[in-house]
C-alpha cells in the first residue's frame, strides 16, 4: 500500500510521571486501566525508549514490534506505529495482527540487524480488561536492556515535556507484506512490514534440533505428548512446529488460539495454574507434557503421570545430555549459569564436566551479558525459564525441543532420565512459596527486619532444630554479583541464607507483579542418595525455620502462601 500524501508529525506537551521505572525484566508492567486512564502514559514510556537511543542510531533504522495478544496490544501498537515514524525510525517489524512471541522477537532483532525491538506483555500475568498490560524494550543484541539503558529511560520519563507523534498514521495488522507512508518531515519514507513470525523462529530451530529424528518420535502413534499454550502467544508456534512439521497429532497441543484474556486463564506454567495440564498428564495415556506462559518465555515440563521436572533440575538435566542436541555439537559448550535463586542442581553438572558454572542475579540480562561475550551457552531460572545462546532470552519451546531430542536419544521416560539423573549427581530438594499482592510496605519492613537480622555478626554459627533436623548457618549475605565481563557491580539482589550442609534459604521481593508485592522463599536441600522422598515433606523443617526467622506471617497478615512450586 503507498499513501501517496505526506503525513503530519505533531509535538504533543506532556507532563511526567513519576512511576515509570523499568523492573528486571527490563519494563513496565501496570494494570490495564493504568494505561488507558492516564493521559499520555502509554506514550511518555515510549517517548522515553526512543529518546534514550541517539536520533543518530534511530533515524532510518529497524525496530521490531510484538505482544503477547494480550488486551491492549493493538491500541499500543498503533500508538509505536505513530511515534516510531515521528522519532525517525525507518523501518517497524511488526509480527502478524501484532502477535510475536518474546524469543522470536528476540531472533528477529538478531535477524535483522535491528537496534532493537518493543515487546508488549506482562509475561505470566492475567490478562484482559482488569488483568495487567506490560511494555518493554530490547536492545540491538536481542536481550533485554541492559541497567544504564532503563536507568537513562527513567531519568528522561521524569523530566519528559513533549512527545512525538504521527496521529494519522494508521496500519493494517491482517495483511503480510509492506506498507510504506510518507511524512510531512526530514526522514526518508517509513516502512512497516507485517511478517509471519512463527517463520523466522521456525527456521532458527531447524538449524539448531535434528528434526528427522523428532518427527521419527512424535509422528508414530506410540509416543503421546500434550502441550498446552494457554491462549498465550505460543499457540501458533507450536502448531507450526510440533504439530504440522514434526507430525505430532493436532490434538495434542491444546488451547492454541491466542486471546486477549487467554481464555480466563492465568498463563503461568505451574502446577497451580496449568492444573487442566497437571490432571490430563496424571489421568491421560501422555508421555511427556509441557506449559507455556503468555509470551512463550517460560516452559514446565511434565512426565507420565504428572510428573514435574522442576525448573532448576530441567536445566541440570538439558546441561548433562547438551550434546543431543546437534547445535551444541557444532558450537562445543562455552559455560553453564544459573540465577541466584535456582537449585544448585547445575553446579553439580559443571563440576562433573569441567564447565564453567555462573551464579548470576535473577534477569535475563545478566545471561546476556555473558553470551555476548562468548563464556555462556546454556543457562537457566527457577521461575520456568530456561535459554541457550541462539538468543537472548529464555525460550519455553526451544526447551521443549531440548527434552524431546534428549528422550529421542535416549528412550527413556521422563521420569527415568530425571531418576538416572539423581543416581549420578545427587538429587536438590527444591521449593518456592510465593505471596502475592503482599502490602508494600509491610513486605519492605520484613526484608528490612530480616536483613538486619541476618547480617548481624551474632547470626552466623546459629543452630536452628525442628524435629530431629538441626541446621547451622554458615554465612548469611545480601548477593552482590560483579559481573565478570565488564565489572559493573548489582547490590541488593536477594537475602541469603546457607546452611553448613549445603542448604539454601533464600529470600527476594519480585520485580514481575503489577500491583503490590510479591515475596519468595526458595528453599534448596541437597542429597546424595536419599532421592526418593516427597519434596514438601523433605523441605517442610527448613520451610519452617524460613517463616520463623522472617516473621513472614506476622508481619505481613498471611496464613499461607498463593503458590508453592
Amino acid at each position: 500500500m503507498m499513501d501517496d500524501s505526506p503525513l503530519q508529525v505533531l509535538t504533543v506537551p506532556t507532563a511526567p510521571y513519576p512511576d515509570q521505572r523499568p523492573t528486571t525484566a527490563g519494563g513496565l508492567r501496570r494494570k490495564v486501566y493504568v494505561f488507558q486512564s492516564r493521559r499520555n502514559y502509554l506514550h511518555n514510556f515510549i517517548q522515553s525508549v526512543f529518546s534514550s537511543i541517539d536520533l543518530r542510531d534511530r533515524q532510518g533504522s529497524t525496530v521490531v514490534v510484538g505482544g503477547d495478544g494480550r488486551f491492549f496490544n493493538r491500541t499500543a501498537i498503533e500508538v509505536i506505529v505513530q511515534m516510531a515514524a515521528a522519532n525517525g525510525v525507518g523501518r517497524l517489524i511488526i509480527g502478524h495482527q501484532g502477535i510475536m512471541s518474546t524469543p522470536a522477537v528476540s531472533c528477529v532483532i538478531r535477524k535483522h540487524k535491528a537496534i532493537g525491538g518493543i515487546i508488549l506483555t506482562a509475561s505470566h500475568n492475567p490478562g484482559g480488561p482488569d488483568g495487567d498490560f506490560g511494555i518493554k524494550f530490547n536492545t540491538a543484541n536481542g536481550g533485554p536492556a541492559q541497567e544504564a539503558f532503563t536507568n537513562k529511560m527513567f531519568q528522561i520519563s521524569r523530566s519528559l515535556e513533549e512527545f512525538a507523534i504521527c496521529p494519522g498514521l494508521r496500519v493494517d495488522l491482517s495483511t503480510l507484506g509492506g506498507q510504506q507512508f510518507d511524512l510531512e518531515n526530514k526522514f526518508k519514507p517509513f516502512t512497516v512490514e507485517m511478517v509471519d513470525s512463527v517463520e523466522s523462529y521456525a527456521n532458527l530451530m531447524r538449524n539448531i534440533f535434528d528434526f528427522a529424528a523428532l518427527k521419527e518420535l512424535l509422528s508414530g502413534q506410540s509416543y503421546k505428548i500434550r502441550l498446552d499454550a494457554m491462549h498465550g502467544v505460543l499457540g501458533p508456534y507450536v502448531r507450526r512446529i510440533i504439530c504440522e512439521e514434526l507430525g505430532s497429532p493436532a490434538n495434542s497441543a491444546v488451547n492454541c488460539v491466542p486471546m486477549e484474556d487467554f481464555g480466563g486463564l492465568h498463563p503461568d506454567p505451574n502446577l497451580i495454574y496449568a492444573a487442566d495440564l497437571v490432571e490430563a498428564m496424571r489421568e491421560g495415556p501422555y508421555d511427556f507434557g509441557a506449559a507455556f506462559d503468555a509470551d512463550g518465555d517460560r516452559n514446565m515440563i511434565l512426565g507420565k503421570h504428572g510428573f514435574l521436572v522442576t525448573p532448576s533440575d530441567s536445566v541440570a538435566v538439558i546441561a548433562a545430555n547438551i550434546f543431543c542436541i546437534p547445535y551444541f555439537q557444532q558450537t562445543g559448550v562455552r559455560g553453564f549459569a544459573r540465577s541466584m535463586p535456582t537449585s544448585a542442581a547445575l553446579d553439580k553438572v559443571a563440576k562433573a564436566t569441567k564447565i564453567e558454572l555462573y551464579e548470576t542475579p535473577t534477569g535475563w540480562k545478566f545471561f546476556g551479558s555473558l553470551m555476548d561475550a562468548g563464556r555462556l551457552s546454556l543457562c537457566g531460572e527457577e521461575s520456568f525459564g530456561t535459554g541457550g545462546d541462539h538468543i537472548r532470552e529464555n525460550d519455553g519451546l526451544w526447551a521443549v525441543l531440548a527434552w524431546l531430542s534428549i528422550l529421542a536419544t535416549r528412550r527413556q521416560s521422563v521420569e527415568d532420565i530425571m531418576k538416572d539423573h539423581w543416581l549420578k549427581y545427587g538429587r536438590n530438594y527444591y521449593t518456592r512459596y510465593d505471596y502475592e499482592d503482599v502490602d508494600l510496605d509491610a513486605a519492605f519492613e520484613m526484608m528490612e527486619y530480616l536483613e538486619n537480622t541476618i547480617v548481624d555478626k551474632s547470626f552466623a554459627g546459629q543452630r536452628f532444630a525442628v524435629g530431629d533436623k538441626i541446621y547451622q548457618v554458615e554465612k548469611a549475605d545480601n548477593f552482590e554479583y560483579t559481573d565478570p565481563v565488564d565489572s559493573t557491580i548489582s547490590r541488593n539482589q536477594g537475602l541469603r541464607i546457607i546452611f553448613t550442609d549445603g542448604s539454601r534459604i533464600i529470600y527476594r521481593l519480585s520485580g514481575t507483579g503489577s500491583v503490590g508485592a510479591t515475596v519468595r522463599i526458595y528453599i534448596d536441600s541437597y542429597e546424595k542418595d536419599d532421592i526418593s522422598q516427597d519434596t514438601q515433606v523433605m523441605l517442610a523443617p527448613l520451610a519452617t525455620i524460613a517463616l520463623k526467622i522472617s516473621q513472614l506471617h506476622a508481619r505481613t497478615g498471611r496464613t499461607g502462601p498463593s503458590v508453592i512450586t
